[in-house]
């Protein structure tokens, strides 16, 4: 039986990445960082001095550049023709562009494509703004992770402080706001929660305990199609 494919998505900061790593990881999943991958693209452009209002060129930089996930050390590392970036894509400017290069309807068909070749075997944990609705419109899991924009701000401050980028939580959380609005409003498949997402609120709860509850979920439906194959049978 094939596996499934969970898809997380959500806004800026909600968490997204530490839970959708930490749960491939516990279920033995391929973890795809889907957010990264424009980060990527935002990365590159900005070293190429390619403006992101160029939409054309902008769309031949990702149809050209060669964008890969690899373990090292046991850390999930993305590399760019080569070169790895993990760090470099998380600055401020990286992630505020990012939001700009996935409203281009190329890159955004480039990086889709890429997305479900990676993730069409199953077995995989993917994250993003699009992926229950739509990368992969009938994945088994769907999940909407969300929380407050205060405490998103409070952690994506955590976060840049943690990689020695002095951030502001106030700047962040106005970064935050603009992000929210234009990943929610842009015309190429805006951020929405999948009308069959179950939606998961974390301002109150651990990292364990969103895993926890996405790894039930997990099981519950592969305990629903084991009794709908017997069923069948």
């Amino acid at each position: 039986m094939k596996r499934p494919i969970i898809a997380i998505d959500g806004p800026a900061a909600a968490g997204k990445s530490t839970v959708a790593k930490r749960v491939a990881e516990k279920l033995g999943y391929i973890y795809i960082d889907t957010g990264a991958m424009y980060r990527a693209v935002a990365w590159k452009a900005l070293k190429e001095k390619i403006p992101i209002t160029d939409h054309a060129r902008v769309t031949a930089l990702a149809n050209r550049i060669d964008i890969r996930f690899e373990k090292a050390n046991g850390e999930q590392r993305i590399l760019v023709d080569g070169e790895d970036v993990t760090e470099a894509i998380r600055t401020p400017e990286s992630s505020r562009l990012s939001s700009a290069v996935s409203a281009i309807k190329g890159v955004r068909k480039r990086l889709a494509d890429l997305q479900r070749k990676m993730g069409e075997a199953g077995g995989v944990v993917m994250e993003g703004r699009d992926i229950g609705t739509v990368i992969f419109p009938n994945a088994e899991v769907k999940v909407f992770l969300t929380a407050s924009s205060e405490e998103r701000a409070r952690r994506r401050t955590n976060q840049l402080r943690e990689i020695g980028i002095d951030a502001d939580v106030e700047e962040v959380a106005r970064e935050i706001s603009d992000r929210d609005l234009r990943d929610s409003s842009r015309s190429e498949a805006p951020l929405k929660q999948a009308p069959d997402a179950v939606l998961i609120e974390t301002d109150s709860m651990s990292v364990d305990e969103v895993i926890d509850k996405i790894i039930a979920l997990h099981n519950e439906r592969i305990s629903s199609r084991s009794t709908e194959s017997k069923s069948a049978d």
